[in-house]
C-alpha cells in the first residue's frame, strides 16, 4: 500500500509503499477512501503543531473509507461499515489501523469525500458556537478567514443557530463562498477598516477567529459589550497579544478551542456534537463545500493550496 510520511521534522513527506499493517486489540483496519486536510498538517511538518507524532508518521488528521479487519475484542458488526475517523495522523495512505472507538458510522447519503472533511472543521465550529460561545439566536456573528476550512463551516453552523452573520474573507471570489454559505454581510480583509465596518453593522457579539494577527486586534475592538472571541487558530502565523484592560473594560470574553483536546477529558463533548451535526447533515441543513479532490501522488499540491490560502472550504485527498 502506499502513504504520505514525514520522517524529519522540516523535510518534505514523501510516498513510501510499506507492507499493509494487521490491526491490534480493540484495532480496526480500514481501506481509506479520503482524507481531508488541514492547516495542522502544516504545522505537523514544521514542528509546530502542540501534538508531535513518533516519526516516521503518516500525515493526515480525519479520513473516511470502510472497515475491512478487526482486530481482537472489536464488535463483529462493525466489518464492512462505511466510517469517519478522527485519527489524529494516518489518514493519507490506502489503508491504516485506528482504535475502534473513534469510528463513526456515516450517514447513508454523506459520500467519502464529504466525510473526510467534515469532522474537525464542523466538529470546531459547532462545539466552539455552541458549547464555548453558547451563541444565541438574534446575535451578530463575526467570521474571519471565513472562506477556509473551519471559518466556512462557522458561517454556516452560525446561521443554521439563527445569527446574523458577518464574514470577512479576502477578495469577492471568496467572500462569493461565504456568501453562498449563508453570510449576511461581507467584508474584504484587503479593503478598507475591518472595525469600522463591523461597528457601522451594529457590531460582534461573538467572534470566530481562526486567522489571528491584526484580524483578531480590529475585531475586539468591533464587540460589543459582554462580546465574546473564540481564538481558533493563527493562519497569519501571528498569534495576538491580548490587553487584559481592554476586556476588562468592555466585559469581553477570549475563550480558546483546541477541539481534538476533548478527546482526553470529555470525549462525551465531541461525540454528542458530531451526532447533532451529522443529523443537520441528513437533513439537509449543512452542505460541505470541497474545492479540490487531488489523488494521493498530489499531496503536497494540496497541502500547498492551504500554505498558500488558495482553496476554499477543504482540500481532500482521494486514494481511487
Amino acid at each position: 500500500m502506499r502513504l504520505f510520511q514525514l520522517e524529519r521534522i522540516g523535510d518534505p513527506p514523501r510516498l513510501t509503499e510499506p507492507a499493509c499493517p494487521a490491526p491490534a486489540a480493540g484495532e480496526v483496519r480500514v481501506r481509506i477512501a479520503a482524507c481531508g486536510l488541514n492547516f495542522a498538517d502544516l504545522l505537523t511538518i514544521e514542528g509546530r503543531y502542540q501534538e508531535r507524532p513518533a516519526l516516521p508518521a503518516t500525515l493526515g488528521m480525519e479520513l473516511a473509507g470502510t472497515v475491512e479487519a478487526l482486530g481482537d475484542g472489536v464488535d463483529p458488526g462493525l466489518a464492512g461499515t462505511r466510517v469517519a475517523v478522527f485519527a489524529g495522523a494516518g489518514g493519507l495512505a490506502e489503508a491504516g489501523c485506528f482504535p475502534a472507538a473513534r469510528c463513526l458510522p456515516l450517514p447513508d447519503g454523506m459520500s467519502f469525500v464529504e466525510a473526510a472533511g467534515f469532522q474537525i472543521a464542523y466538529g470546531t465550529s459547532h462545539v466552539a458556537l455552541s458549547h464555548k460561545a453558547r451563541l444565541a439566536p438574534g446575535e451578530t456573528l463575526l467570521v474571519t478567514g471565513a472562506a477556509g476550512g473551519v471559518g466556512l463551516t462557522a458561517v454556516e453552523i452560525g446561521k443554521a443557530m439563527g445569527a446574523t452573520v458577518i464574514a470577512c474573507a479576502r477578495g469577492a471570489d471568496r467572500l462569493e463562498v461565504a456568501r453562498a454559505a449563508g453570510a449576511d454581510h461581507l467584508v474584504d480583509s484587503d479593503q478598507g477598516d475591518l472595525r469600522a465596518a463591523v461597528l457601522a453593522l451594529g457590531g460582534a457579539d461573538v467572534v470566530y477567529d481562526p486567522v489571528g494577527g491584526p484580524l483578531f486586534a480590529a475585531a475586539m475592538r468591533a464587540c460589543n459589550p459582554d462580546g465574546r472571541l473564540l481564538t481558533i487558530g493563527f493562519a497569519s502565523g501571528e498569534v495576538p497579544q491580548i490587553k487584559a484592560n481592554h476586556l476588562l473594560v468592555k466585559n469581553l470574553s477570549v475563550i480558546g478551542l483546541y477541539w481534538g483536546g476533548y478527546l482526553s477529558f470529555r470525549p462525551e463533548i465531541l461525540t454528542d456534537s458530531l451526532a447533532t451535526l451529522f443529523r443537520w447533515h441528513a437533513e439537509g441543513r449543512l452542505h460541505p463545500h470541497v474545492s479540490h479532490v487531488l489523488p494521493l501522488e498530489r499531496a503536497a499540491e494540496g497541502l500547498d493550496l492551504l500554505r498558500r490560502r488558495k482553496a476554499t472550504g477543504k482540500v481532500v485527498i482521494a486514494m481511487e
